[in-house]
């Protein structure tokens, strides 16, 4: 594929004019290691790194031009002086490929929790309508028969990605993408340039705040997803403009507010009780034993709904996505009905993991205060015996949610077992140690109810040899991740293989066998 230069730049404000040489661009890249003959090298400047002071190197790769923010620079390549290298690369990258998203109908789902439950529904309910729909979520991206990985940790795809998955959907002919947004992906500007038709929020708690700043922050950039509706282009098959909302959540009137200030922009909102004010879609007759079941209602109209998950969170989920389907794409009721039920489960998410032992076992990704708080109230619903929690926090992240979440589970888990998760560069025991603190200050007994076991193969196994009948033993916190951050070293890890291990090691039966982490020499 080659892009003539100037091509690329038509939408682009530069500030050193719009004057290019007539030359073509190859690729577009904004690491400096893979540029080859031909690329457009786009220097993004971060906290920690400066790309700027690659651009010699990727000239002697054989870059055809260079992109940045630094004024002056006399180059023997030409040289585009723009003021935000992230934003120009989303929308360099969009130009590359045609803006594959002014050809699909554009569907964004953000939140702390429940994103990528949510992405996933709202991906079945457009299928059971007969709509050729992609989806890229922070697990993987599904294009017509591929499914493509997305990466080690949770995070949107990079602004080159997001758009290269768009434009594979456009060629394998699909006309809908369901894209899951976190706040990383909007800080970086990844998904700017995807011109959204309906943007839909499950909730915002606390999370990410050590990349954010504040909570503020972290709503400005959640709130984002809403604000670029208006960023859209006119579309042939029109622009639903349509913003969900969860009523039921603290960012309900922060989101009202800003999606009020958006011209054309309209409002919708769910909750889980028919009594709340300005709502359209909700829920009755609930059910939780068995299948997940209650019966869905918005305007002229009452649906009755099954899922194959559990925890009355998956209900708001259901609702979200049911909401942006009816609202925004006139899903009728039939389809909203067959897609929630067609889904079968999501990796890492409250998944069962069985091996034969006499108890319940469970990986999920519940990795924030509220996130766990939910989980734990449904582990607790799903066992008559005990419910024994193994989860860490992650190091270099959040530093305020390590005392929050050990204070919920020791107030909701009968046994808190404390471990390893991506602890980077920070002491390991440090972390434990501060996590230890909030249990204890919610009556954790050290020992009985309360364990520091830093390498979470040992965690693991301790947990499933403490576990008797009618006990639940779930490992929260990695869910489907493939990976764990030491120093800065990441090593093959999956949680739902780790437990199987445990459980095949307990019970004397073949499994796979136990990941190495480096803790383990210690362990």
């Amino acid at each position: 594929m080659s892009i003539p230069l100037k091509t690329l730049f038509s939408e682009i404000k530069t500030v050193n004019g719009n004057q290019f040489p007539d030359i073509l661009i190859e690729a577009i890249t904004a690491d400096s290691r893979q540029v080859k003959p031909g690329s457009l090298f786009v220097a993004v400047k971060g906290a920690t790194f400066d790309a700027h002071r690659f651009i010699s190197d990727v000239i002697d790769r054989g870059a055809a031009a260079v992109v940045g923010t630094q004024p002056d620079l006399v180059l023997p390549v030409p040289y585009i002086q723009v003021l935000d290298s992230r934003l120009s690369l989303a929308y360099l990258a969009a130009a590359f490929y045609g803006y594959p998203a002014r050809k699909l109908r554009m569907i964004g789902v953000t939140g702390t929790d429940g994103k990528t439950t949510t992405t996933n529904l709202l991906y079945q309910i457009l299928l059971a309508a007969g709509l050729r729909t992609g989806m890229i979520s922070t697990v993987n991206a599904v294009i017509g028969d591929q499914v493509l990985d997305t990466g080690f940790h949770v995070t949107t795809p990079d602004a080159l990605d997001v758009q290269r998955y768009l434009a594979m959907m456009v060629e394998s002919g699909l006309t809908h993408c369901v894209l899951e947004t976190t706040s990383h992906g909007w800080a970086q500007n990844r998904v700017d340039a995807c011109e959204f038709d309906i943007a839909v929020i499950t909730n915002i708690t606390h999370e990410h705040l050590n990349d954010h700043g504040s909570f503020e922050n972290y709503r400005a950039a959640k709130a984002r997803l809403f604000e670029s509706l208006l960023e859209t282009k006119p579309k042939l098959q029109g622009n639903p403009r349509l913003a969900v909302l969860n009523r039921d959540d603290s960012s309900f009137e922060f989101l009202s507010d800003v999606c009020a200030r958006l011209p054309g922009v309209r409002l919708v909102a769910y909750s889980l009780a028919e009594n709340q004010q300005n709502i359209e879609f909700w829920a009755s007759d609930i059910r939780m034993q068995g299948k997940l079941a209650f019966r869905l209602h918005a305007p002229e109209m009452a649906v009755p709904i099954e899922a194959n998950l559990v925890g009355k969170y998956n209900i708001s989920n259901i609702l979200a996505a049911c909401s942006a389907a009816s609202a925004g794409l006139a899903i009728d009721p039939v389809s909203l009905a067959a897609g929630v039920n067609g889904l079968t489960g999501i990796p890492g998410r409250m998944e069962r993991i069985e091996m034969g032992q006499p108890f319940e076992a469970f990986v999920d990704f519940a990795h924030t205060p509220n996130a766990l708080h939910r989980t734990l109230e449904t582990a607790r619903q799903m066992t008559a015996g005990r419910v024994i929690c193994v989860f860490g926090s992650a190091g270099l992240r959040d530093r305020q949610k390590r005392v929050m979440m050990a204070e919920v589970s020791a107030q909701l888990a009968n046994v808190t077992i404390l471990t390893a998760e991506d602890p980077r560069t920070e002491s390991l025991e440090n972390i434990l140690a501060e996590m230890a603190q909030g249990a204890l200050a919610k009556g954790g007994v050290e020992s009985e109810t309360l364990f520091r076991i830093p390498d979470r193969a040992a965690a693991l196994r301790f947990a499933v040899s403490l576990a008797h009948p009618e006990d639940l033993v779930i490992a929260c916190g990695k869910g489907h991740e493939q990976s764990m951050c030491f120093g800065t070293v990441e090593y093959p890890w999956d949680d739902r293989t780790a437990l199987r291990a445990a459980l095949a090691e307990q019970l004397g039966s073949s499994g796979p066998e136990m990941p190495y982490l480096p803790t383990q020499q210690n362990a």
